[in-house]
């Protein structure tokens, strides 16, 4: 691969002897992974169903490898949220910052979400989870992305960080910013990111770090943690913004980091420094391990720091129309009824302890339950991928391994006159699942299996070997598909 020669110059003087090999690691064809939503399923039960042969990546405990020849992507089990495909080094950074459930966690550059993905299923449902996007395109992937993985509990906004302050200040548990960067560590997956380099160099994109670090530092409660990371190997976007942070904010320290074999240290004396804590940071080459280069750093906030006020969100009471409330007595879940809103005729549930975010360009807050209309209730989308098999009773599961479950992501129409099995009751259910399992004869040229009869006007909750993709509406003239339009298999 021709590297920019700036860049090989710049490098070469850095790594010194390990330049050769550095070099020659670009040579190699770029790694390819997914991770495991572990709102649905762990690392271990992904490991039985994976449509492809699949490795274990050392920094993380549900992302792996697996073979660019194979397509997972075109696997039902992509649609059902089970995975996402992602860069393997682009784990480390939601992988060191350690949430638990209840924080209130921010992703300040979050597009496309793979970070807030994970972030989210940290926190199981529990806390807030705020997903920031400047770009208000690129925020409308991002909301994809949540929903498809059954977050139950965003904030999805598209605004500028220096706003978002006025909102948050002090507010959140942990933050991480994946910083706008040069890229300089993705030039081997993706040549073309050369070109932007040349056109902008690092300076422009570490003006635009330091702002976003200190913003940043500023929404972060006293005790708090904050991971910062890029894609890029240039030392004043890495070392350099964070030796910014520690002169402009007082109370934040570099942390330790346990680190698996192949993960470098950082290197202070390439900006001049002898602060030692600046080794702490991590650095990752494409030469050292099997992943692209980035670099990451977790930060401390000082619990003797100043702390913040904010004003809490302004809940309403919201009246539920007999047919939303009795949908929703359906589903095997605890609502609050003090977390109901109506906007229109979209009813959301929203996360507890919000501030108040009156006048943020908001794309989602809280999960999408469904519509409010005149003498019905249309269940969401991103309600039936939050969802469990085992929290509706009207179940209709289809194979992974049957064509229909690519013709309800096509959004078709489902023959549900042959190679359906009907059964009365979750026992049943079990059952014939174990038999599909096994290789009953019986079973091989099924379909998919139905819980609960059909009754006219039946909302069934469609399913893939038990992981819920979306929505169907039983009548007289059969099962009437409702998957999402706009999600619609191409």
């Amino acid at each position: 691969m021709a590297l920019p020669k700036k860049f090989e110059d710049r490098m070469k003087e850095l790594l010194g002897e390990e330049f050769n090999e550095f070099l020659h690691s670009y040579n190699d064809k770029y790694k390819t992974g997914l991770r495991v939503n572990r709102l649905k399923l762990t690392g271990e039960d992904f490991e039985t169903i994976s449509p492809c042969p699949i490795e274990p990546i050392p920094w993380t405990t549900n992302g792996f490898y697996y073979d660019g020849k194979n397509q997972p992507a075109k696997h039902p089990y992509y649609h059902a949220g089970l995975y996402y495909i992602q860069e393997p080094s682009a784990m480390l950074p939601a992988a060191l910052l350690q949430v638990e459930p209840g924080d209130k966690v921010l992703d300040v550059c979050a597009a496309p979400g793979g970070k807030s993905t994970e972030l989210a299923a940290k926190l199981g449902g529990t806390g807030v989870m705020v997903s920031n996007d400047i770009s208000n395109s690129r925020a409308k992937a991002l909301l994809k992305n949540i929903e498809l993985f059954g977050v139950t509990n965003p904030l999805v906004i598209s605004e500028d960080p220096a706003n978002l302050v006025k909102y948050f200040p002090g507010y959140f548990d942990k933050i991480l910013v994946d910083a706008p960067c040069s890229g300089e560590g993705m030039f081997r997956k993706d040549p073309a990111i050369m070109k932007n380099w040349e056109q902008y160099g690092v300076e422009y994109y570490n003006n635009l770090q330091k702002n976003i670090i200190l913003y940043a530092a500023d929404m972060l409660k006293p005790g708090g943690y904050m991971v910062y990371s890029t894609c890029t190997f240039a030392p004043e976007e890495n070392e350099g913004t964070i030796r910014y942070l520690l002169e402009n904010r007082e109370g934040f320290t570099v942390e330790p980091i346990e680190r698996v074999e192949g993960l470098g240290y950082g290197h202070p004396e390439w900006i001049g420094s002898d602060d030692e804590q600046l080794k702490n940071c991590i650095r990752v080459w494409p030469h050292k391990v099997e992943g692209e280069g980035h670099f990451v750093v977790l930060l401390k906030k000082s619990a003797d720091a100043e702390s913040s006020s904010y004003a809490g969100y302004p809940f309403k009471k919201v009246d539920l129309s007999a047919e939303a409330e009795d949908f929703l007595k359906q589903l095997d879940i605890d609502f609050d009824p003090d977390r109901f809103e109506l906007r229109d005729e979209r009813l959301y549930y929203l996360p507890e302890g919000l501030p108040n975010v009156k006048g943020l360009r908001i794309l989602r807050l809280g999960l999408y339950l469904g519509d409010m209309k005149k003498n019905r209730f249309e269940p969401s989308q991103a309600l039936a991928n939050a969802l469990k098999i085992s929290d509706y009773t009207n179940i209709l599961d289809i194979f992974s391994d049957s064509k229909d479950a690519v013709k309800y992501l096509k959004c078709e129409t489902l023959d549900m006159s042959e190679n359906y099995i009907t059964c009365k009751n979750r026992e049943e259910y079990d059952i014939l699942i174990a038999a599909k399992k096994a290789g009953k004869e019986d079973m091989k040229n099924c379909s998919g299996i139905l819980l609960e009869k059909k009754k006219k006007n039946t909302w069934f909750l469609v399913c893939v070997d038990g992981y819920p993709l979306g929505w169907a509406k039983y009548s007289n003239n059969g099962m009437k598909n409702k998957y999402l339009a706009g999600w619609r298999w191409m």
